[in-house]
């Protein structure tokens, strides 16, 4: 499962979300979260999914590598899909014992939010897997620019944000290193309940732990050695300019956007 997980990663190819400002990515990929909880009825369900392939076929990015965020959450998934199921109250209650309920609503709910959170994971790989971790720290920095003038620390924000995302994979990858070795000194991460399967995890989790407070003094002592003092008077190498795919593509997402809201009123 270690190895699944997408989030951080950058799937370099050539694709017309590639070429997007990232700033445009940022606020495209806001409205799409807002979309997925506007939608409560089938024909919603219908115009999100049209959106999100569309959205993957452009990016050129495998639908398989989108997947494997998926199945680094499959456990959220399958709770989310539980508790909706077997403890909400409805009008029609199909199956009832003791404090189980499954009713209308739970069915519905259960499908739903479940759906809602696999497109939400989809939808955000998209933006991770077409944007640079450089330019997703530019593109959040100059989006968040105007808080600066409240006393907002934005640069500071970016950077954490930035080093966040890119220590992900390098620390899943160290995990996944970490559990093979202990595997050829003889560790079982398989066999047991899952009380045992946790304590098991107690040889991958304290050197992993290690490594990244390790990691992270490494990169303060890098930082400080190159006398970096925060984003006072820094300036770009590449500074970002939207060109007019950039506001086509704010059209498309205001017109998508649009239309959740035009059938959420209406249905």
């Amino acid at each position: 499962m270690l190895k699944d997980i997408t989030l951080g990663q950058y799937y370099p190819t050539e694709s017309v979300i590639h070429r997007l400002d990232p700033r445009v990515k940022l606020v495209a990929t806001l409205m799409y979260i807002v979309s997925l909880f506007l939608f409560h009825d089938f024909v919603g369900f219908i115009v999100v999914t049209l959106f999100l392939i569309a959205i993957i076929r452009m990016s050129h990015v495998p639908f398989s590598f989108m997947l494997k965020g998926v199945r680094a959450i499959w456990l959220l998934v399958v709770i989310t899909a539980v508790c909706n199921l077997f403890f909400t109250q409805g009008v029609q209650t199909y199956f009832a014992w003791k404090f189980i309920h499954i009713t209308d609503t739970g069915v519905s709910n259960a499908v739903y939010f479940t759906i809602r959170l696999v497109y939400l994971v989809v939808g955000t790989s998209v933006m991770t897997l077409t944007t640079t971790p450089n330019k997703l720290t530019d593109g959040l920095e100059e989006g968040l620019k105007p808080l600066s003038k409240i006393g907002v620390p934005v640069h500071e924000i970016a950077m954490m944000m930035s080093i966040a995302m890119r220590f992900i994979p390098i620390l899943a990858e160290e995990a996944d290193k970490i559990k093979k070795a202990q595997m050829a000194r003889g560790a079982n991460f398989e066999e047991g309940n899952i009380i045992q399967k946790a304590k098991a995890m107690v040889p991958i989790l304290v050197p992993l732990f290690v490594s990244a407070f390790r990691r992270a003094n490494d990169l303060a002592t890098a930082m400080e050695a190159r006398c970096y003092h925060g984003g006072e008077g820094r300036t770009k190498m590449k500074p970002l300019h939207y060109i007019s795919v950039d506001y086509k593509a704010y059209v498309v997402m205001v017109l998508y956007l649009a239309v959740v809201i035009v059938i959420r009123i209406s249905i």
